[in-house]
Parts: C-alpha cells; structure tokens; sequence
C-alpha cells in the first residue's frame, strides 16, 4: 500500500476506484427523463448515457418546448439547462414548480458557466441537483443516485414491495 493510499484511509476518503466496489443505486427501469438542452451534442451524449442504463428519455432544444412536454406528459425526472434560447433555464424552472403536473418532478440544472454561481441560487427557486459541463459518466449517475437515496426518484429493484431483478 502506497503512503498515499495509507493517508487516503487515515482521512476516511474514498479510493479512487471505491465508487465502482459498492453498490450503487439506481432508479427503476424506464424511468422517464427529458433532457432539456440546445446543444445536440449534450443532447446525445446524456440522452446515450441513460438509454445505456435503462432510462427513457425525450428532448428539448428550447425552454417552451420543454415546459409544453413536461405538461402533457410528466417525466420522472429533468436535466435543463441554464442558457437557451428564448426562456431561460431558471425561468423555465419556475414555471415546472408552479404547475400542477410537474411542481415535483426533480429537476437537475445544468449550465456550461465556469463560474457556475447559478447552484446557490438554484436551491432558492427549486432545483433539485446542479452539474457543470462538461460532464461524465460518473457526475450523471451520482446526482441521480443522490435523488433515489433522498426518495424522489424510485429505486431500481423495489417495485410495491417485491423485489426486482435487476
């Protein structure tokens, strides 16, 4: 064991592989999600990463689009970006807490800005997690994961109290 493995643990921190040793959770298959983003890449890129993992997704290039689909037919979850074109992402979050339909849909903002001091007032009107871009793997999965263990988004596995395979 290196030194600075021995400190790692004298600190209680993690190792850098232990996020993949264990278990992690995850929200049920078919989860539905709308990814609202104008970039077509971060569109594909996270609409790719969660098909992967058994999730559903729709998308939407703009704020309006987003809220008329959100409206007709609720997601179990939303990634929205902070700058599009026309409505912004925080007008646009405003709007999904004041409808009926959507006011509990966890909603993850995300936003390109390296300053990103978007997340503190996030917490304020709404939001539910913040990720910057760009982003990998690993943040998409935490802050959904961070949503199943606080009980906003149902775990993968549980389905009215029978277990699941998974």
């Amino acid at each position: 064991m290196s030194q600075l493995d021995r400190f790692r643990r004298l600190l209680g921190m993690r190792q850098p592989d232990d996020r993949r040793q264990g278990r992690r959770l995850h929200a049920r298959r078919g989860m539905r999600v709308l990814v609202v983003d104008d970039s077509r890449t971060i569109v594909a890129a996270l609409g790719h990463m969660l098909n992967q993992n058994g999730y559903e997704t729709r998308d939407a290039g703009d704020a309006e689009t987003a809220l008329k689909l959100a409206a007709e037919d609720p997601p179990d979850l939303i990634f929205l970006d902070i700058v599009l074109p026309g409505m912004s992402g925080f007008t646009a979050l405003r709007k999904l807490r004041r409808h009926p339909a959507t006011e509990s849909v966890p909603v993850i903002m995300i936003s390109g800005n390296p300053q990103a001091v978007e997340e503190f007032y996030l917490k304020k009107i709404g939001a539910d997690g913040f990720m910057k871009k760009p982003f990998g793997r690993y943040e998409v999965f935490s802050r959904i994961e961070r949503l199943v263990s606080a009980g906003e988004l149902p775990a993968r596995g549980v389905r009215e109290g029978q277990a699941e395979s998974d």
